[in-house]
């Protein structure tokens, strides 16, 4: 087994079981689990659409941790599945499964400490309600919080949102930007996914970018799913794009190239070449370890591609698989020390 210390920052978990939040709200649109047995259940829409089947290591602390275990991972950085955001509810009622959610994610952080970090989700529908959760969730114990690429379609940089980026850096805590509600002119070949979110991500790196939040709030410790998607093999023509046309970027005085550097991102690029490339492009201290445990487009043996990294030594592969990490939630290495 490897002596690296290895921090995964993007692994999903929810709770075994999920309220009727339909009967309770007196609408739909919600999620919930269908059982089928102890180890496996359905991922459902209350109209009773499916949506994917998923496994007990989900909900399962026990069979999370010896799968961490098999593979070598020390610490995950747990955070809610996307569609799990419910921006698109009433505020009130995505505050309440916000506190559900949350509260359930932290009840598996304080029962196992020493291998689990947690990520808050907010009701980013209403900064003032966002805002009394962040606190809440600080005073609990979370490193961060996660948040989608877009906000019912308003932008990152929204002015609406500064409030709330005010106090993440006042409490010194991370940031989880994770693509979701991705708008695709069809499905086929699972393009949302494949194509959409890559895409989406992008598209939220440069609003903060060039909405003037980097510069505003210059200790925010963003972090972006995928390995910043699409961003890194388009950021020649993002800056090209700003350099012919600067009149439509009234809020950015610096050049897109002169951000790298100053946001992190995962690991997922199922690919150890295309990793080198983004290794170089971001910078070698600011890609994480991060799988998308437990689901499909996830890494499977994780860590892999960064032990077939050619280009870099283990110095570098340290920072990778965890050293970055603590940088970026704000830890020490002391904190998962076993008591």
């Amino acid at each position: 087994m490897s002596s690296f210390f290895k921090v995964d920052t993007h692994c999903h978990i929810l709770p075994k079981h999920i309220p009727d939040f339909k009967k309770s709200f007196g609408y739909g649109g919600f999620v919930y689990l269908d059982h089928k047995s102890e180890t496996q259940a359905d991922m459902m829409l209350d109209d009773g659409s499916f949506f994917r089947t998923v496994d007990n290591n989900l909900w399962d602390y026990n069979v999370r941790i010896d799968e961490m275990n098999e593979v070598g991972v020390d610490v995950q950085v747990l955070s809610t599945v996307p569609v799990m955001f419910n921006y698109w509810a009433k505020p009130q009622h995505t505050l309440e499964i916000s506190k559900f959610l949350n509260d359930n994610l932290i009840e598996a952080v304080k029962s196992h400490p020493d291998r689990f970090v947690g990520l808050a989700t907010l009701p980013m529908n209403d900064v003032d309600l966002a805002i009394k959760e962040l606190v809440r969730v600080h005073s609990l114990g979370f490193e961060g919080i996660q948040i989608g690429s877009h906000i019912n379609e308003l932008n990152l940089d929204n002015s609406t949102f500064k409030p709330l980026y005010e106090k993440l850096q006042e409490l010194d805590m991370a940031i989880f930007v994770h693509p979701w509600k991705m708008p695709w002119r069809d499905e086929k070949f699972w393009a949302g996914w494949l194509i959409g979110m890559p895409a989406e991500t992008s598209k939220s790196i440069c609003d903060l970018m060039f909405g003037g939040i980097f510069d505003e709030f210059p200790k925010l410790r963003f972090s972006f799913a995928h390995c910043a998607g699409s961003f890194p093999g388009t950021i020649g023509r993002i800056d090209h794009g700003y350099n012919v046309r600067p009149d439509l970027f009234s809020n950015q005085s610096k050049s897109p190239k002169d951000y790298l550097g100053h946001f992190y991102a995962d690991s997922l690029t199922a690919d150890s070449k295309i990793l080198e490339f983004n290794l170089s492009i971001l910078g070698e201290d600011k890609i994480m370890l991060g799988s998308d445990y437990p689901f499909p487009l996830g890494e499977k043996s994780i860590g892999k591609i960064i032990s077939e990294l050619e280009a870099f030594d283990d110095s570098v592969k340290a920072k990778i698989y965890g050293l970055s990490a603590l940088n970026w939630l704000g830890v020490s290495i002391d904190k998962f020390s076993k008591n």
